[in-house]
C-alpha cells in the first residue's frame, strides 16, 4: 500500500515537517489541529469554546479533503494545556459527532504549538 499526503487549502498550513494527513489504505491519519485560522495563519482569539470550535472545524476540512467526515473518525486525541477545559471539549464534540462518538483521549499537556490552548489529532476509517 502507498501512503498519499491529504492536503486541505481551506485547513492551516503545516507549520512543520509533516502533513496534515495521511491516506494508507483506508485509514486515515489526521494531524494535530490547533485554533490557527487557515487563512491569515494567525490563533483565533476568544474564549476556548471558540477555539476548539476552530480546532474542530480544521478537522473536519481535512477529513473532508480526504473523503471523510468527522463522523467517520474512530479515535481522536485531545491535547489541553488546561484540564479545566474538559468539559468545554465534551460540549463541543457533542455539536459536532454523532453516535457512536469516536475513542478519545484527553491529556494534559504543559505547552503546545504557538501558545495553544487546545490541539486535536485523529484517526479515520473511511469504508
Amino acid at each position: 500500500m502507498e501512503k498519499i499526503a491529504i492536503h486541505s487549502s481551506q485547513a492551516p498550513s503545516a507549520i512543520g515537517c509533516y502533513s496534515q494527513g495521511i491516506k494508507f489504505g483506508n485509514i486515515v491519519f489526521l494531524s494535530g489541529q490547533i485554533p490557527l485560522d487557515a487563512a491569515t495563519m494567525q490563533m483565533v482569539e476568544g474564549p476556548i469554546e471558540i477555539k476548539i470550535a476552530k480546532v474542530l472545524d480544521n478537522l473536519k476540512t481535512v477529513a473532508e479533503a480526504a473523503g471523510g467526515s468527522l463522523n467517520d473518525l474512530v479515535q481522536v486525541t485531545v491535547y489541553l494545556i488546561d484540564l479545566a477545559h474538559f468539559q468545554a471539549v465534551n460540549n463541543a464534540m457533542a455539536g459536532y459527532f454523532e453516535k457512536p462518538y469516536p475513542a478519545r483521549a484527553v491529556i494534559g499537556v504543559a505547552s503546545l504549538p504557538k501558545g495553544a490552548e487546545v490541539e486535536i489529532a485523529a484517526v479515520m476509517a473511511l469504508s
